[in-house]
């Protein structure tokens, strides 16, 4: 079994070599290097293929050519947007075209003046979100729930290279609980907190329910501590489109009650798999995330 254990995939130097590429060939040359970088990763990465297979095949019901095929554009799709991150953040925000729907739900819930909680997913490419937010007049401070495991020499480097010093603040979970008190402090200035709600990693809590027809673990914190804070919860995805084109989705958890965290994370889910059966290459989690492969 190969569960995911707190952090992602990717080298220090691949992203060096993204950068050179970017600033010499520019952001669609660079694409070009992918179809190696690709076809690396479907040749050697015999556990990562193995659970992508099986997400196509079990899961999408694929056949076995569309499965394989699938399989080389998933590791493409993501090399793409590992690409669009870093050019980002590099100062080519003008190379990108996006459009944003839902943005009114965010609106709607700063007027609140309670703060307001956003749950992601490792699919698509959030991580540039910030950037797209302030040409919309979107001026709020994002607070992202995270561990300190995703603290990288990665992360680093970008933020090294960032023409803009990144405007989300990093709350960290701990063991004794004081994250709950700066989250607290967060929403009390009507800022936002953002969680991935997908990876479950060994030794935390967790709670199930079925994705894709069958049942997987999810981390239990976000969905807890949004079920019980009683501010607007919204969905946050920014997914990649063609030709350097983004559409950010922003979507209410409607009808949820207070303290059922299991009713929000069924109510993510739902609107999760909505996701992925618009954008099925962009499922970045390349583990055996249903605990369901031999």
């Amino acid at each position: 079994m190969n569960k995911w254990k707190g952090k992602s995939k990717g080298t220090i130097l691949g992203y060096r070599i993204f950068v050179w590429c970017i600033k010499n060939i520019g952001v669609r040359s660079s694409y070009f290097v992918l179809y190696f970088v690709a076809a690396y990763y479907f040749i050697f990465e015999k556990k990562s293929n193995q659970y992508i297979s099986y997400y196509f095949k079990k899961r999408l019901g694929y056949s076995f050519w569309k499965t394989v095929i699938s399989r080389y554009k998933s590791y493409f799709t993501f090399g793409q947007t590992l690409i669009d991150k870093t050019a980002i953040s590099a100062g080519l925000r003008n190379k990108f075209t996006y459009e944003f729907d839902g943005i009114e739900n965010l609106r709607n819930l700063l007027a609140e003046k309670k703060g307001g909680v956003l749950i992601s997913a490792h699919i698509g490419n959030f991580e540039i979100a910030e950037h797209f937010f302030a040409d919309i007049d979107f001026e709020c401070q994002i607070n992202l729930v995270t561990t300190n495991l995703e603290v990288t020499v990665i992360k680093e480097y970008l933020d090294s290279i960032s023409v803009k010093q990144s405007g989300i603040k990093f709350i960290y979970v701990k063991d004794d609980m004081s994250h709950i008190f700066e989250i607290n402090e967060a929403l009390s200035k009507n800022e936002l907190i953002c969680f991935t709600g997908d990876r479950y990693f060994e030794g935390s809590k967790f709670l199930e329910a079925d994705l894709l027809g069958e049942t997987a673990k999810f981390p239990a914190g976000p969905f807890m501590i949004a079920s019980r804070l009683g501010v607007p919860v919204v969905y946050v995805y920014v997914m990649k489109e063609k030709n350097l084109h983004y559409h950010l989705y922003a979507r209410v958890a409607e009808n949820i009650k207070k303290r059922d965290s299991q009713g929000l994370l069924n109510s993510y889910v739902q609107n999760l798999e909505s996701m992925l059966e618009k954008y099925p290459l962009q499922w970045f989690n390349y583990f055996d995330f249903w605990d369901d492969v031999d």
